[in-house]
């Protein structure tokens, strides 16, 4: 039997708990916990309103907590071989060829930042506004994403880079949070912050040579790929937050606090 409120409940709690939190769930519904106690046990900000849904979902659609259990399970135990399993594709701007389809940077940069549902990290060379990016960019804000973007400096870029400071583009996204790289005097004008890269929830990865700007993504012939599950979406990530945990990354402006 279909009960599709509890299914689509349980999609949304499970990606608000994470894989490990989930079966922790599963294993209140399996002692037959009630309702208060579970969303006692599961009390964590952003957590408590998904875990409600699906209890409610499942008094609405009369599903024993022994199903309701065993449903999580089985649904975390799917999530996590559909995360182990690696897809590679190639990215690219630039002109088309019609024998080789294949996909475009800018459409598949706005679907990884549409695909975030709680971290985003990126990191460019240089970037200009671009309203595609700042829609997208804006809308996962808007969807409570934790945006973080390591940009170049004009001062870092040793006169390479000219215009505005590359951070002003992404003044109009509300939460973003933007960081630089902290050289020390000796580095600067003979190092580079060049990565480009966007990183959502630590599965998907766009790994490339365009920068974000939009003739890096539509005009130029730039070339990149597409990683979906695996470990490197998830590495990625990491060494990123650790870069800024030992402050080789710093906020930019010096005053933005980091969550």
């Amino acid at each position: 039997m279909s009960r599709p409120a509890f299914e689509g409940a349980t999609e949304t709690a499970v990606a608000a708990l994470g894989l490990s939190r989930s079966k922790d769930l599963a294993g209140l519904f399996a002692q037959g916990r009630s309702r208060d106690r579970i969303l006692t046990e599961l009390a964590t900000p952003g957590v408590r309103e998904a875990v409600a849904a699906l209890c409610d979902a499942m008094e609405s659609e009369s599903v024993p907590s022994p199903e309701a259990a065993a449903y999580v399970r089985g649904y975390v135990a799917a999530l996590r071989r559909s995360r182990e399993t690696v897809r590679v594709r190639t990215v690219w701007s630039g002109p088309s060829t019609p024998a080789v389809p294949v996909r475009a940077t800018a459409q598949v940069l706005v679907e990884v930042i549409d695909e975030a549902r709680h971290e985003l990290l990126a990191m460019t060379y240089a970037a200009r506004p671009y309203p595609a990016l700042t829609r997208a960019l804006t809308a996962a804000a808007d969807r409570g994403v934790r945006t973080h973007v390591v940009v170049e400096t004009l001062a870092g870029a040793g006169g390479l880079l000219s215009g505005r400071e590359p951070a002003e583009a992404f003044a109009s996204v509300p939460g973003l949070l933007l960081w630089v790289w902290a050289r020390v005097p000796a580095e600067r004008g003979r190092s580079r912050q060049h990565a480009k890269l966007a990183v959502a929830d630590r599965r998907t990865l766009l790994l490339g040579s365009a920068n974000l700007t939009e003739s890096a993504a539509r005009r130029n012939i730039e070339a990149g790929v597409l990683v979906t599950g695996g470990e490197a979406p998830r590495r990625t990530a990491e060494h990123i937050v650790e870069l800024q945990r030992l402050g080789i990354l710093r906020p930019y402006p010096p005053h933005q606090a980091s969550d």
